[in-house]
């Protein structure tokens, strides 16, 4: 319990917001900038910093250190409430979480596969370890590395668009009004009430290929004739290996003074019992471990205290040459 230096917890907020598909200019002038300049509204803040790429903008905010975070967090929040109306139409709502820069990840872990889709085994990484790992006492957050969440991609051909005189937003409302899982109303009968749904979720790219989407000269266009449905990942330009396999890395953080090694013990006695839950084919290592360092070095200090012990008993024999005496 007693450290070198004191344990300092840095206020920070990061806040993403998410607009698939435009460009890291557009991310940085249409969304990164409203939300600066609201948040510069805001005070106690030592400095903010944003980075912008393909579909996604990250602004971390610093408060100083006599703000506490939990009010920092609640002006942020109202801060990008307010600036959702300056946003651009399609963007995703802007999340933010507590962040403390100075930690580091204790424990990190490596998700490979044998048999299972690299989709399939993100669905195990980050719903079943991720969140299992998330309640152990002490972890803050479990940080997931290359993800790659299944989802079908809709690759359209322009010309086949201009032949059948379509566009891509008669595509894409056609998509969304036949892709629902929508309660739709309720039967009430003398003695009993039935729940009317409408399963229209569509689960797969086989499904989406024979979707109608309009009809030109009485015949049906399906949406396999405009463009290519396949079944891909949410992000197909981000990946993670290890020992040369895809893999999906979770990178688990403690929260500011707990135990490092008592953390990262309970962390993987809890990855022992989650791992009768998911199939043999998905395999887990562990790829860095803070507290094999931690107990390394308590065991050479360990090692030094007694063999100073040693030393120092045999040059008092040595001086005395009474053992009575060392005694």
């Amino acid at each position: 319990p007693v450290s070198d230096l004191p344990n300092v917890d840095f206020p920070t907020i990061s806040v993403s917001a998410t607009l698939p598909g435009a460009s890291p200019e557009t991310m940085a002038s249409a969304v990164a900038t409203p939300l600066e300049k609201q948040f510069s509204t805001i005070a106690g803040i030592d400095n903010m910093t944003s980075t912008s790429s393909l579909g996604q903008s990250q602004i971390v905010v610093q408060f100083s250190l006599d703000r506490k975070l939990d009010a920092a967090a609640q002006d942020i929040q109202a801060a990008t409430t307010q600036t959702l109306r300056q946003l651009p139409q399609g963007i995703l709502p802007p999340s933010y979480q507590k962040t403390n820069p100075a930690d580091a990840p204790i424990l990190t872990l490596a998700l490979t596969r044998s048999e299972v889709p690299i989709s399939a085994l993100d669905e195990y990484g980050e719903t079943t370890i991720a969140q299992r790992l998330s309640m152990v006492g002490g972890v803050a957050q479990v940080l997931v590395y290359g993800a790659q969440k299944y989802a079908v991609r809709i690759q359209l051909d322009p010309r086949q668009l201009a032949t059948r005189n379509l566009a891509l937003e008669d595509v894409t409302t056609a998509v969304a009004n036949q892709n629902v899982n929508l309660p739709t109303g309720v039967l009430w009968g003398p003695k009993v009430a039935l729940t009317v749904e409408a399963t229209g979720q569509l689960e797969n790219a086989a499904a989406f290929r024979d979707m109608v989407i309009a009809y030109r000269n009485g015949a049906p266009v399906h949406l396999s004739d405009v463009g290519r449905v396949s079944d891909d990942v949410q992000n197909n330009k981000t990946a993670s290996w290890y020992d040369g396999q895809r893999a999906i890395v979770l990178a688990i953080q403690r929260q500011p003074g707990t135990n490092t090694v008592v953390v990262s013990n309970a962390a993987k006695a809890a990855l022992a019992r989650v791992e009768s839950e998911i199939p043999p084919s998905v395999h887990v290592q562990v790829l860095f471990d803070r507290a094999v360092t931690i107990e390394e070095s308590v065991h050479d200090v360990t090692f030094t205290l007694e063999l100073t012990l040693v030393l120092v008993v045999l040059v008092i024999f040595l001086f005395l040459r009474n053992l009575s005496a060392t005694v």
